[in-house]
């Protein structure tokens, strides 16, 4: 992959250079990286810490940036888009559970064996969907997510995407989380594994969340992303707004709260019951 690496550095400093000969496998090469998990937006490093590969993302910008917009249309739809990333072609022997009914999973995103795919729902490019992993109906999982195994994202709920600028960093759902339906989680939160997010929850870079257990406000800093602890019961909340109008009217806003952690004999949908109870 060092080469791969080499390559995508030396073409994102001289686009022109893809013209060339020797680099006119490029887009191949790094497509199948991509969808065979070789390369990824994000990893751990040796501390378990999450880091960025940009150069990754970098790779990914240059496959929209030379590729043409051509006719991608079967006999019931019409599509057009970039001929570097079209919709990604699974066999049986992937181990991949796609259910029909209008889903789609751009190529350059790595789907893992046993993943379920549930109609309609959306994968886009540089995804990771690790082993286990269900992406339930009306789901999207945007560009460079990072998903663990035996995750549940529910129906409606949306993972953000992220491409630029390339440093920023991508959202990353760990093992056995359970994302609840019509909840949105974007902008490089990290969600550690075994956290369950309650149905209809929103968070975001600007999002306070409110550990009731701890006593403690979780929030992202200038140099750290917001990150949601394992084993934590996260559900929808509000809190009141200061300022003369604002309490004159009785105002709140959203914020999600942190109401239990589940230990390791709770069961997600266990956890969530008994913490709204």
């Amino acid at each position: 992959m060092n080469q791969l690496k080499e390559t995508t550095l030396r073409l994102t400093e001289n686009p022109d250079l893809i013209l060339n000969t020797e680099n006119k496998t490029f887009i191949t090469d790094f497509i199948n990286a991509l969808n065979n998990g070789l390369i990824r937006a994000s990893e751990r490093d040796l501390n378990g810490n999450w880091i960025t590969n940009i150069w990754v993302k970098q790779g990914i910008l240059l496959l929209f940036k030379f590729g043409n917009l051509v006719e991608m249309s079967n006999n019931d739809f019409s599509f057009f888009d970039k001929d570097t990333i079209p919709l990604q072609k699974f066999q049986l022997n992937q181990g991949v559970r796609i259910v029909p009914g209008g889903s789609a999973i751009r190529n350059g995103a790595f789907i893992a064996k046993g993943v379920i795919c549930m109609p309609p729902m959306y994968i886009n490019i540089g995804a990771y969907i690790d082993e286990g992993t269900m992406i339930d109906s009306h789901a999207l999982v945007g560009t460079c997510a990072q998903i663990g195994k035996n995750v549940h994202i529910s129906a409606a709920s949306q993972i953000g995407g992220v491409l630029e600028p390339p440093g920023a960093s991508p959202v990353i759902i760990e093992d056995n989380v359970m994302i609840g339906g019509n909840s949105g989680i974007y902008e490089g939160i990290i969600v550690r594994k075994n956290a369950v997010i309650a149905t209809g929850t929103i968070i975001n870079a600007s999002t306070k969340v409110y550990d009731i257990i701890n006593n403690t406000i979780l929030q992202s800093t200038s140099n750290k992303n917001l990150e949601i602890p394992e084993n934590a019961v996260v559900v929808p909340g509000s809190r009141k707004i200061n300022g003369d109008f604002a309490l004159e009217n009785g105002l709140s806003i959203a914020t999600p709260l942190i109401i239990k952690y589940r230990d390791n004999k709770t069961s997600a949908k266990v956890a969530l019951e008994d913490a709204l109870r």
